[in-house]
């Protein structure tokens, strides 16, 4: 009886398998568990959850550009692009806007006017941001306004300012999406054939070029983007940046030439160039530039036009300073006198009397050139003197340009009221 009641041998094994199972299932949880209980304290000593959480909702940002072969990737791409450059050129003011919110500045302007333009009060500038819609808000700030104030006694803004400011803004937003549907890869960068194929889409569009032949066409897109390229791809990586693009005045350049040459034919004539910048070259300088310079039956290209301007808005420059130096040395002498300065500068007088002032002095000016200058012979004054006194921008202006002259006369006025905006200066870079 006693045999009958020991546990048999297999009962024994089972219990002892259930056991080790138990064992395993119980070691498992341990680990469940202590993960659970490092990731609690870890997640704790690092600032806490509710950070940790904030992770989850980081969006994706990088991905992968699709390879060549990939082609449904790329259409949905470009697709995709598109759409976006869409919405962004809607969010813009279009003709018929631009010109509502013209009527409406003009509707509020705030009397008396200041010379000849319309001015407006801050209050009125408010009351128009308000009526203008949501597209113009971002125009109407505090900002805005005080970057635009100029010693006006009631503190009011030019309209005429404001509108060209708001234009101006308008103008590079498109420009930056026009040039962003030519940037095939997405990166914002264009390369050479990209840009020729933005240029040479642009020109159609122009009212300056209404009626131009089409074989002129190739002539301004060949000299247009190798000026691009060669300021702005210096590495010669064959793409440049948009926002370079943007940044550059090189467009400026094109259409500014664009719009001198009157008769479409892709040349300047002497009459064509005289209205460049503020139209107060004189002719006697314009002559010379007509002497000196590369031209083609008395007309100036777009290559020789560049050249031009880039001598004109860079004259603190050696390269420039030689280039201007150069037309003013009639004999070619190497060097400017007394007869020289007098050439240049009764061109000056006589425009000073066509605009009713009365012209200044020769010897005063002559006598303060040579002051300037300071140069080794006090009878001559070398491309060398020039460059050493750092006057030579002054000097130049003086003898080639009204407006470079009476720039000058007033220079003490002119100092004056840039320390008076300063403070606007501050204001902005808040």
């Amino acid at each position: 009886m006693a045999e009958d009641q020991q546990p048999h041998w297999s009962d024994i094994l089972k219990r002892r398998i259930a056991n080790s199972k138990k064992d395993v299932r119980s070691e498992e949880e341990n680990k469940v568990e202590e993960t659970e209980l490092f990731t609690k304290y870890y997640t704790e000593w690092r600032g806490g959850g509710d950070r940790d959480k904030s992770y989850k909702n980081i969006p994706r940002f990088y991905y992968r550009l699709p390879a060549e072969d990939e082609v449904l990737l790329q259409k949905l791409r470009e697709e995709s692009r598109a759409v976006f450059l869409q919405r962004k050129s809607r969010e813009l003011l279009d003709n018929e806007e631009l010109q509502n919110l013209w009527f409406l500045l003009d509707k509020h302007q705030v009397p008396p006017v200041s010379g000849e333009e319309a001015m407006i009060s801050y209050e009125a500038y408010l009351q128009v941001g308000e009526k203008a819609g949501p597209k113009c808000k971002k125009f109407f700030t505090a900002r805005v306004y005080a970057k635009l104030l100029n010693n006006d006694p009631y503190g009011r803004i030019s309209i005429m300012q404001f509108f060209n400011y708001v234009m101006r803004k308008v103008w590079l937003h498109q420009t930056r999406i026009g040039l962003s549907l030519y940037d095939v890869a997405g990166q914002g960068y264009l390369r050479e054939s990209d840009l020729e194929n933005y240029i040479l889409e642009l020109i159609p569009t122009l009212p300056q070029l209404d009626g131009l032949e089409k074989s002129f066409y190739s002539f301004y897109v060949c000299t247009a983007v190798r000026k691009f390229f060669f300021f702005l791809d210096p590495l010669r990586t064959g793409k440049i940046k948009i926002q370079d693009i943007l940044a550059c005045s090189f467009l400026d350049d094109l259409l500014e030439y664009l719009n001198l040459d009157k008769d479409h034919n892709g040349m300047l004539s002497k009459e064509e160039l005289s209205r460049y910048g503020t139209a107060t070259l004189t002719s006697v300088f314009l002559d010379r530039v007509f002497q000196e310079c590369l031209t083609y039956d008395g007309e100036m290209d777009y290559k020789t036009y560049l050249d031009f301007v880039l001598a004109l808005e860079n004259r603190k420059e050696p390269a420039a300073l030689q280039y201007i130096f150069k037309l003013l040395d009639m004999e070619n002498r190497g060097y400017l006198n007394v007869f020289s300065l007098n050439y240049f500068f009764r061109a000056i007088q006589e425009q000073m009397k066509i605009h009713g002032q009365e012209p200044v002095s020769f010897q005063d000016v002559k006598d303060e050139i040579f002051d300037m200058v300071k140069p080794k012979d006090p009878y001559k004054i070398t491309l060398q003197d020039l460059v050493n006194s750092c006057q030579g921008d002054t000097v130049t202006s003086i003898l080639i340009d009204l407006n470079g002259f009476w720039t000058y006369e007033n220079r003490e006025v002119l100092v004056a009221n840039d320390n008076d905006s300063s403070n606007t200066a501050d204001l902005d870079d808040t």
